[in-house]
């Protein structure tokens, strides 16, 4: 099972965009529920996303790059 790690639809609302400014955890890392995967900044302000559940990382989107608000820029899959 994947569970998608989506930039929220709700942190903002003037905006559209936001820049992934860092990955805390690599490609292929496992990580649990509720651990800080990565940072996006909105306005001059810095947001941090969560995993939603535990699994191993997939990133899709790279730091840097600008993403819209509910894009998929990672995934979860299942540890074992």
């Amino acid at each position: 099972m994947s569970h998608a790690i989506l930039i929220p639809h709700d942190l903002w609302e003037e905006a559209d965009d936001a820049v992934i400014t860092a990955w805390l955890s690599s490609d292929g890392d496992a990580v649990e529920a509720g651990q800080v995967v990565a940072e996006i900044m909105v306005q001059k302000i810095q947001h941090d996303i969560l995993a939603p559940a535990a699994g191993r990382l997939r990133i899709l989107k790279e730091a840097d790059e600008v993403v819209a608000k509910g894009e998929q820029i990672a995934a979860l899959e299942d540890a074992s």
